[in-house]
C-alpha cells in the first residue's frame, strides 16, 4: 500500500491519515462480482478518471472532465460498448451520466472491468456520492457530498481503491 491509497476498512475508507464514513453495495463485497448483484468487487482497482457536473460545481482537479448532456455509461451486456462511456443517442441499455438528482454530480472511475470488459462481470465500480448515510448503492462506493468534494482534490492517477474482505 501507497500513502495515496483508499482502503475500505469496517470504519469506512481510510485516506490521507483518517477515515471517511461510506456505503457500499447493497450485496457486500464479493471475489466473485456479476452484473447485478449489487456488490463490491474485491480487489485492488485503480483510478482512471474524474467527471464532474460544471454546471453544479467546481472543477475539482485539474484532470476532471466535464459531464454533458448526452454522456451516458453503457450497462449492455450484449453490446461491444459494455463498461464504457458513451453519447447519446444509445440505444441500448445505459445509465445517465446527467443526472436530476446529485448523485453523479462528482464521479470518480475506477478499473473494475475495464477497458476490456468481460461480459456479466459487472459493469462500473464508480466512487460517488451516497443518496444517504447507510444507504447502500449498486455497488460502488459512496461518501456524503460534503466528504467527496473534500476526497476529491487530494486523489492522483496514483490513488487506488482497495476493497478487501473485512467489511
Amino acid at each position: 500500500m501507497t500513502p495515496f491509497d483508499m482502503v475500505l476498512t469496517p470504519r469506512g475508507v481510510r485516506f490521507r491519515g483518517r477515515y471517511w464514513p461510506c456505503s457500499i453495495g447493497r450485496g457486500g463485497i464479493s471475489g466473485r462480482k456479476k452484473e447485478g448483484d449489487g456488490a463490491t468487487p474485491q480487489g485492488v482497482h485503480r483510478i482512471v478518471g474524474m467527471l464532474y457536473r460544471p454546471d453544479r460545481l467546481a472543477r475539482p482537479t485539474n484532470w476532471a472532465l466535464p459531464i454533458g448532456p448526452r454522456d451516458l455509461w453503457s450497462d449492455d451486456v450484449t453490446h461491444e460498448d459494455y463498461n464504457m462511456m458513451v453519447r447519446a443517442p444509445y440505444p441500448h441499455s445505459h445509465e445517465a451520466l446527467r443526472r436530476p438528482d446529485p448523485l453523479y454530480d462528482l464521479i470518480i472511475l475506477t478499473d473494475w472491468n475495464w477497458p476490456y470488459a468481460v461480459k456479466g462481470r459487472g459493469s462500473a465500480i464508480f466512487i460517488h456520492q451516497h443518496r444517504r448515510p447507510g444507504y447502500p448503492t449498486e455497488g460502488c462506493v459512496a461518501f456524503s457530498r460534503n466528504n467527496l468534494h473534500r476526497i476529491a482534490p487530494l486523489i492522483t492517477l496514483q490513488t487506488r481503491l482497495i476493497v478487501g474482505t473485512g467489511v
